[in-house]
């Protein structure tokens, strides 16, 4: 296929050299990273769509999103595709889906799980939202990109799944971080907590994956002084958007809402920016129970 890929950056560059290794047509823009080898470099966001049979954007937020969504679609041919990997709220999802359409543009919201690593290694979830007409086109992309693409329903849904599913992970791993605190202080091992909880009830992916404790279970950004896998930064992001969606909603989702206010405190007011959601632990280890 002839693609034009926006937005370059940690998660951008490595998926486009992905689809470039496998021999489709790459244009690239970004504002200020240069392109991966492999992909040819636009002069504009609009160059990089004219003439793409899809055009992949993966963007920091839903204004950016809807400013390039203003600049591509009017270019893009009748029956393209435009994918975007970007979270974003849902809002500005389906506001875009709504163009899309007005000018004969096939669109998806496909935000994706996997991190920098499963960028780099094509093993990505896509969380997608839009027509069956359009998954149907990208699916051969999803699969070079990633390891599972789920089609969940309308436009939209794509960016619904991905911050329900945040919600429970940042909801989660807050919760781990309080246990292993309080087994600390009642005298209970890391290790034999986690024997016990990763075979138990209190099983999770935060516990028996991505383990928050350093020198327990897997390895894990714990074994690597907190280094951003998935970084405390883009948790908040994403807990304020499942916030953004529930107010919208009108769901009461009181723990998603304490997480997010953690999270806002740990990064903007203490030493969380740049580390590790998981770096939650040491927070809690300094603190007691006032």
């Amino acid at each position: 296929m002839k693609i034009g890929f926006i937005g370059l950056g940690n998660m951008g560059a490595p998926m486009a050299a992905n689809l470039a290794k496998e021999g489709h047509e790459i244009n690239g823009f970004d504002l200020v990273l240069d392109v991966p080898e492999g992909v040819q470099k636009a002069a504009s966001a609009a160059e990089a769509a004219r003439g793409a049979d899809v055009v992949i954007t993966m963007l920091p937020n839903g204004d950016i999103l809807k400013a390039v969504a203003a600049e591509i679609l009017p270019v893009m041919e009748s029956g393209a595709v435009h994918l975007d990997c970007s979270t974003v709220d849902v809002d500005s999802a389906r506001f875009v889906a709504q163009e899309a359409e007005k000018n004969g543009v096939l669109s998806l919201d496909a935000p994706v799980s996997g991190g920098t690593g499963g960028a780099m290694a094509g093993t990505l979830t896509f969380m997608v939202g839009g027509p069956s007409q359009a998954f149907d086109i990208a699916k051969p992309l999803f699969d070079i990109m990633g390891q599972k693409a789920v089609h969940c329903g309308a436009s939209g849904n794509g960016q619904a799944a991905k911050i329900c599913n945040n919600m429970i992970l940042g909801v989660t791993m807050i919760a781990t971080c309080e246990a292993f605190v309080l087994a600390d202080k009642l005298g209970l091992a890391r290790d034999k907590m986690f024997d016990v909880v990763s075979t138990s009830s209190g099983y999770s992916w935060v516990m028996n994956a991505y383990c928050p404790a350093p020198g327990v279970g897997p390895k894990s950004p714990a074994d690597n002084d907190y280094q951003p896998g998935f970084a405390a930064d883009l948790m908040l992001k994403d807990l304020k958007l499942s916030q953004m969606a529930a107010q919208a909603a009108d769901a009461d989702t009181p723990m998603g809402q304490q997480a997010a206010e953690l999270y806002r405190k740990f990064v903007e007011d203490e030493d969380g920016k740049g580390r590790d959601f998981s770096a939650m632990l040491p927070r809690f280890e300094g603190r007691g129970r006032g």
